[in-house]
């Protein structure tokens, strides 16, 4: 029953949010300069034909029923336009590319494995070792291991995404020639080319992200370790090794989780930088491209797109909360 209740309560909390963020970006992409009626509507556009494309595209009428239109699409689909050529958006219609003739969600779905292989990849790589780094220094402060692994986690939070792809394919890919320059395959076609394309970004992102974890783990750390409980456990007779993996490191893991939840929420929604440095075709390469045509609908979608998986994914987190803490269980 409460289990029940706390999955009911946290889906309205999502889809409140979820509303929220839709009306601000429609509002935000309402105000931009950009028509896409005009766009789509070629040169030269009589004003004739510029208000058959506002009618056509749902943008002849007030922002408010055009953003009650579009979240009605999400639930219901939309068709824009009448007769031989309406155009079908079937639900979920996060709306549609006039430039390309396609719906938001096509060209999302078309992406999205290029953006989940990066993230998850690069997830696995980035936990593991920043939180293993974290703990080991935590363990030995003020040795030698603790002073490199902590220098170079504070490299990996001071350097800029770009910055460090570049550095990584200068190394790697152009004097070393032992990885791929850029490009993508798809892991139906060939998973060994496929990981093997992907070395390097999750390399990059690794380094930079592990290097966040292993400071917040370090201090986690040396502050659980510290507590009482801790203390007591030693008291009790159980060794080192129970203490820190039964007791210390789920405390530890509490914030790291946090943390990991809005990082990997960001990055399934689209590594922008990181996409562009490697010549790969994600959504955060949608979103640039988007962007640079102001393509309102695709900016729109992608936007709304990105804020699903970011609540989904900080649900996920919230259900792990319970497994690690039974505080939050009872809460």
């Amino acid at each position: 029953m409460r289990t029940a209740r706390f999955v009911l309560t946290r889906f309205a909390g999502m889809a409140l949010v979820l509303l929220i963020v839709t009306f601000i970006t429609f509002v935000v992409f309402y105000l931009l300069p950009a028509d896409p009626a005009r766009m789509a509507c070629g040169r030269p556009c009589s004003p004739e034909s510029l208000a058959l494309a506002k009618e056509f595209m749902g943008f002849d009428v007030p922002w408010y029923r055009q953003f009650l239109d579009f979240v009605a699409g999400i639930f219901a689909g939309r068709t824009f336009g009448t007769g031989a050529a309406a155009i079908q958006c079937a639900a979920p219609c996060f709306g549609y590319d006039f430039q390309n003739n396609v719906t938001v969600l096509a060209e999302i779905g078309g992406r999205i494995e290029v953006s989940f292989s990066v993230a998850a990849g690069a997830a696995v790589l980035w936990i593991v070792t920043g939180v293993g780094l974290g703990v080991l220094s935590a363990l030995r402060r003020g040795t030698a291991w603790d002073r490199i692994t902590m220098g170079i986690a504070m490299a990996g939070v001071s350097m800029p995404a770009y910055l460090a792809g570049m550095i990584g394919i200068t190394i790697f890919a152009f004097a070393l020639d032992v990885v791929p320059k850029s490009g993508y395959v798809p892991i139906t076609e060939n998973p060994v080319q496929w990981a093997w394309h992907l070395v390097l970004p999750w390399l990059v992102l690794a380094f930079l992200h592990a290097a966040i974890y292993a400071r917040l783990t370090r201090g986690q750390m040396l502050e659980t370790l510290g507590e009482d409980f801790i203390r007591t456990a030693r008291a009790k007779g159980l060794t080192e090794r129970k203490v820190i993996g039964r007791h210390a490191l789920r405390n530890v893991l509490l914030p790291v989780i946090t943390v990991f939840g809005v990082d990997l929420g960001a990055l399934l929604a689209g590594t922008v930088i990181t996409e562009r440095i490697f010549g790969m075709a994600g959504v955060g390469r949608l979103l640039v491209d988007g962007i640079a045509s102001m393509n309102l609908p695709v900016l729109l979608g992608v936007t709304l797109f990105s804020a699903v998986l970011v609540t989904i994914v900080n649900f996920l987190v919230d259900l792990c909360y319970g497994a690690l803490d039974p505080r939050a269980r009872l809460t």
